[in-house]
């Protein structure tokens, strides 16, 4: 059977430690490591990471390599990222957010997993979401936090 391609933007792995969301995030990594998902790692995930306390970024280092999918920047992410701040999906300070949601939406992601629940995780926003990916051709993509990816 093949896994699940889950794209986790930086609040999961930042939940990890956070006493809110550890519960699940750690469950959820516990899992990505285990290999029962394919985790997509995006560049702009490594960047916001970098800027993180070095225990942070060894969270996503602990996803071994074989279970892990590196994804490489493409011309149309930019371009995707852009329709969702120009159709007001996102505000445009959330460009970040809107990169982390192309990315996933471009490289075919399962379910973008998030505990941003202003922007990303946000039934409204969702549909807008939907709706801009449709339009240019890209399939709806499903957005959840970690908790509901593990059926808790």
């Amino acid at each position: 059977m093949k896994h699940l391609r889950l794209y986790l933007d930086t609040s999961v792995i930042g939940g990890y430690f956070d006493d809110e969301f550890s519960e699940f995030s750690q469950l959820l990594i516990r899992q990505c490591r285990s290999g029962k998902f394919t985790t997509l790692i995006s560049p702009v995930l490594i960047e916001e990471l970098e800027k993180a306390p070095v225990w942070i970024q060894d969270v996503l280092q602990s996803i071994p390599v074989e279970y892990s999918e590196r994804l490489a920047f493409h011309p149309s992410i930019k371009t995707l990222a852009e329709k969702y701040l120009s159709r007001k999906v996102l505000p445009k300070k959330s460009d970040v957010d809107a990169l982390h949601i192309a990315y996933a939406t471009y490289f075919g992601a399962n379910i973008l997993v998030s505990w941003n629940f202003k922007h990303i995780v946000n039934f409204h926003r969702i549909h807008l979401i939907h709706a801009v990916n449709i339009e240019n051709h890209y399939q709806p993509i499903d957005i959840f936090s970690p908790r509901e990816v593990l059926g808790c």
